[in-house]
Parts: structure tokens; C-alpha cells; sequence
């Protein structure tokens, strides 16, 4: 990424400031892409006149570009990076598909594939595919693997900060001890980071979705399973063990079912792809989850009632949530968010009922803007983030 090094002023010094205010819009640029000045004004805090004069010295330098855009139908300047060094790699391994992102410093996305998976996949198999993936899509651009910086790889479930490693059982059989940036790296012999998927997609919706702006969100992930990726006051929040946010191992039925981690009645085991499916298995026996969605989305009335008590459900539990750390936004996407209203209005429901000052005077609960590519989006920024950053991705030091 640029770095602004003009000189080597004293501290407090007029150039000290604008070398300082240089770097900020430096960085908003990597971290969003593709800015106007207002925007940029409006991200960094600056005055509209500081940043026209800024931009006009980063453009003498040669560390920004410009190119004219119509936004809101007016006429405006883009500032982008000058260098597009590099390339990230995002790779979402999913339940039932694996999606490879190929991105540039700039943002810009410059390949993609998606490819279906059985509900049984192995880890070796599957990480073989995507290493494959990477390299097809790679040499399709014309680059080499060398060009690579680092690639991001999420994984459903709770990722073990230290091991990297998936932390909890029942979600991907037979990976759990799979040290799958090892794996990955031995394979494609570039630096790779592994991340929760909720995480990583609460990485691209703050930085390029419906969390942009905002210093608190939490992104619920209504999937095969549930899970919730947060950034806490501007920063990437996992917990010790990785575990923060891994609300889908709530309790909310003491007498449900018995959860693969062992607990009884957590929210997945009521609201999880096979809950779920189950609730028709009287009129719509052997139904499949991306079904059941597409069946509430035409108007099934029973698909509809299912997709509604899991919003509820889901919204019972993210209030609790909600109340421990105040988010500016609650971002919801996965599978289930396909289907808009008919779960965030009973979740948005379920929320207000439990947290005060909801809506205007609150927290916000809106789908999520980036769909199932939210996840890649923000491991591909991820990626560019380890390797411009000698930080590693332990705790919560890299801001979202």
C-alpha cells in the first residue's frame, strides 16, 4: 500500500499534520476504494478545502489517480490508488459451495468462481479444489502466483486465532484439526489468513457495504447455521479464543435438541438449515433449504411462517447481543436474508421489543448489501491488510 513520506518533520510541525492527514486519506482510499473528495472529507473527518489541496499533492506525486464518475446525477472526481500492486485472494469455503474472489489493491474485482459442493465434503479434496481455483483464475488474468500477496480463506464456525483452526465440531465434519493455511500455503506458497465466515463477511460489509460508516456493527450470518461477525469501536472483535459472536450456541429452548456441541437447545438446533427443513418434513417431505427460501419468496404460506419464527428467533437472541455492545447497525445476510422482509421484520421486531432507542434513535437492523459475496469481499481486503501490516490476525488489532 503507498505509505506518504515527504520528509522527516518535527513533531507538532505544520508538515508532521499534513503528512499525518495524507496518510488518513491514503488510507481511507485502500480501505473503501474508489472515493469522491466529499466523500473522503465526510470519512476523514477533514475539511472539504484540506482534502482538494491534499488530493492535488498526492495527484503531483503520483500515489493517486482520478477519473470522472455521475453519482446522484452530478458530475464528480473518483480518487483511486495510483499502483495496483499486487493481488488479494479471497476463498470462502461454505457448507454447500466454495466462492474464490481475485481483487486488486484498488478494490477492483478482477475474477471470480463459484463452485457447488456435496454436504459431505473432505477438507483435502476441497482444499485441492480451491488451490486449483486459485491458480486457474490466477493464470486466466495473466499473472503469476508471485503476484499474489496473501490470500484470506473463511471457514464456517468459530476459528481458533492461535491454531487457525476450525474450533468447534458438527459444523464441517473431519476439519477439525485440518490446519488449513498450512494446507493451503504449502500448496500455493503464498502467506494465507484464515477467518470465521462471519467475520470475514462483517470485514466487507463495513468497508464496502451496508456497515460502511459505521464504528459498531454486528453481522448476523442466517445460514446453514447462524454465527455473528462484530467490529467493536472501529476494530475486528474475536474474543480469546475466537468464539465472539458464535450466537448460534445460544440456549433457547432447555428442553430442544441436543446440539453437535453438546449443548441442548441452542439457536441452531431451531433455526439451523435442518430445523428448519424439518418443520415441513409433513407437507414438503425431503425439502432442501435453498428451496424452502425460494418457495417463501413466491408467497408458500408455510414456507413464509417458517422463515418468519426464524427471524423471530434469530432477532431474540441479537437483542441480547445488541444490549451487550451497543452496535451502531445490525447487518443481516446468509441464505436466509434472501428472503428480505419476511425475516428482518419479525427479527427487527423481536429486537425493538428488547433493546430501547431501536430505529431512528438506535440501532438498525438492514440486510446486508453484498449478498453471498460478502464474505470474499472482505477477505480479499483482509489479504491486503496482512500483507501491508506486520500485525497478525490474533485478537482484535487489525481495524475493520
Amino acid at each position: 500500500m503507498p505509505t506518504v513520506r515527504t520528509s522527516t518533520p518535527q513533531f507538532g510541525s505544520q508538515s508532521a499534520l499534513r503528512e499525518a492527514n495524507s496518510q488518513r486519506i491514503v488510507d481511507a482510499i485502500r480501505r473503501h476504494g474508489a472515493l469522491t473528495q466529499v466523500e473522503i472529507a465526510a470519512t476523514t473527518g477533514l475539511s472539504q478545502a484540506t482534502v482538494s489541496t491534499i488530493v492535488k499533492q498526492l495527484l503531483s506525486q503520483g500515489l493517486v489517480d482520478t477519473r470522472t464518475t455521475v453519482r446522484t446525477g452530478r458530475r464528480a472526481q473518483l480518487v483511486t490508488l495510483a499502483q495496483r500492486t499486487g493481488l488479494g485472494v479471497g476463498i470462502h469455503v461454505g457448507q454447500r459451495a466454495l466462492r474464490v474472489l481475485i481483487g486488486d489493491s484498488g478494490h477492483d474485482e478482477l475474477s471470480e468462481r463459484l463452485l457447488p459442493l456435496p454436504a459431505d465434503h473432505r477438507a483435502d479434496t476441497t482444499l485441492d479444489r480451491a488451490a486449483l481455483l486459485v491458480v486457474d483464475l490466477v493464470e486466466a488474468l495473466g499473472a503469476e502466483l508471485s503476484e499474489v500477496v496473501a490470500a484470506g480463506v473463511a471457514l464456517p464456525g468459530a476459528v481458533d486465532p492461535g491454531t487457525g483452526t476450525i474450533g468447534g465440531r458438527g459444523v464441517l465434519e473431519g476439519w477439525e484439526d485440518v490446519d488449513v493455511g498450512e494446507v493451503l500455503g504449502r500448496r500455493l506458497g503464498i502467506p494465507i489468513v484464515v477467518e470465521k465466515d462471519a467475520t470475514a463477511a462483517v470485514i466487507g460489509e463495513t468497508r464496502f457495504g451496508a456497515g460502511r460508516g459505521c464504528a459498531d456493527v454486528a453481522f448476523i450470518r442466517a445460514s446453514y447455521l447462524v454465527g455473528a461477525g462484530l467490529v467493536v469501536d472501529g476494530q475486528v472483535h474475536r474474543g480469546r479464543r475466537g468464539i465472539a459472536g458464535e450466537i448460534g450456541h445460544v440456549e433457547v429452548d432447555p428442553s430442544g435438541a441436543i446440539c453437535p456441541c453438546g449443548s441442548r437447545g441452542c439457536l441452531n438446533t431451531v433455526v439451523g438449515a435442518e430445523a428448519l427443513t424439518d418443520l415441513l418434513r409433513m407437507s414438503r417431505s425431503g425439502i432442501t433449504l435453498r428451496a424452502l427460501i425460494g418457495l417463501a419468496v413466491e408467497g408458500d404460506p408455510g414456507c413464509r411462517q417458517v422463515i418468519a419464527d426464524a427471524g423471530g428467533a434469530i432477532g431474540s437472541v441479537v437483542a441480547g447481543l445488541a444490549l451487550a455492545f451497543d452496535p451502531q447497525r445490525i447487518v443481516v445476510g446468509g441464505e436466509l436474508a434472501e428472503t428480505g422482509e419476511l425475516l428482518l421484520g419479525p427479527l427487527r421486531d423481536a429486537v425493538g421489543r428488547r433493546v430501547p432507542l431501536t430505529g431512528d434513535h438506535g440501532v438498525e437492523v438492514v440486510r446486508g448489501e453484498l449478498g453471498p459475496r460478502a464474505e470474499v469481499r472482505g477477505l480479499v481486503a483482509l489479504a491486503f491488510d496482512q500483507a501491508g501490516s506486520a500485525a497478525t490476525t490474533s485478537g482484535t488489532e487489525e481495524s475493520a
